[in-house]
């Protein structure tokens, strides 16, 4: 997958077939959108395309409110691995300010879409806008692409269980806890790709290795405090493994990085400190508790060991 970071450079992009949009979460909606780029693009011999925003619109256009309430699926170290797993040949990342949001939807198509992309086709969205306001629609876009010779399809929403997908209903499973329904909607697991940073243990010595995880962009949506199946992947590597979230926010590394609390890995031979890896959220298993001693701790971990080897084949 190609990334460009910068719309005044030359973008050698061929037969491009475009969609635009935040994607946060890389979520089922915009996989079903993102393989009608690839079939469109295969069928024609040209190269689908992603304009996509960075910081997230939202935070830029709404600091003191709505953005800064805002937190996200996906960092946009997570969002460009999702696309790439997706096949997508080319991400545009556009550095979101406000004077990218003052571009009309008309100068948005003229000076992008045509002139720098030569689209061939743009799909976007159900219920999808752009450009300056929110302005540009489908019509809008079906209407100038008859004008600069390029064609418009609409995806219809994608539903699960009868409720329409949206990342706004993702964060909201994420954020009461709801694993299972956010990976529903996502169509792949929760995420988080993150440094690993080994700290020393009673848990050492009965092979529960415990790590602290830093994370690297302080908009990352964080699920709430609990115990969480998981497992990690990456460098080769694929363990199995437990959350505990304490507080995501409270405790810091001597850099002052953010950390997620403790990671707790099964059949971890080799120390992973340093080591960058997905970490996947299968389940949340349940509420914190206190323990009187260490040997409490280890009975409860161990079983909790059992459930997550039960869940997690």
């Amino acid at each position: 997958m190609n990334i460009y970071r910068d719309l005044n450079q030359t973008l050698p992009v061929k037969n491009a077939v475009v969609t635009t949009g935040s994607f946060d979460g890389v979520h089922i909606g915009h996989k079903t959108i993102l393989k009608r780029l690839n079939d469109i693009a295969e069928d024609i011999g040209g190269e689908s395309t992603l304009i996509t925003f960075h910081p997230h619109p939202r935070k830029v256009l709404y600091p003191e409110t709505a953005g800064r309430e805002l937190k996200l699926i996906s960092s946009q170290r997570e969002k460009i691995e999702l696309l790439r797993k997706v096949g997508l040949h080319n991400l545009i990342i556009v550095p979101f300010n406000i004077e990218f949001s003052k571009m009309s939807s008309v100068d948005f198509i003229r000076n992008i879409l045509v002139k720098k992309l030569y689209a061939h086709t743009v799909v976007i969205g159900f219920n999808h806008h752009f450009g300056h306001n929110r302005e540009g629609d489908f019509e809008h876009l079906h209407e100038l692409g008859k004008y600069y010779n390029f064609m418009v399809e609409e995806i219809p929403q994608q539903d699960i269980d009868n409720e329409t997908v949206s990342s706004t209903k993702i964060r909201e499973a994420i954020k009461e806890g709801r694993i299972q329904r956010a990976n529903a909607y996502l169509d792949h697991h929760y995420i988080i790709i993150a440094e690993l940073y080994k700290i020393k243990t009673v848990l050492d010595t009965v092979g529960l290795p415990v790590y602290r995880v830093i994370i690297d962009e302080d908009v990352k949506l964080i699920p709430p405090e609990g115990v969480y199946a998981i497992s990690v992947s990456g460098n080769g590597i694929y363990l199995k493994g437990m959350l505990n979230i304490s507080n995501p926010l409270k405790i810091l590394k001597p850099n002052g990085q953010e950390m997620v609390v403790e990671l707790h890995l099964f059949d971890c031979e080799n120390d992973l400190t340093n080591e960058t890896l997905m970490i996947s959220f299968h389940k949340r298993m349940r509420d914190e508790m206190n323990f009187n001693d260490a040997e409490q701790l280890i009975t409860q971990l161990n079983r909790d060991k059992e459930d997550i080897n039960e869940l997690i084949y």
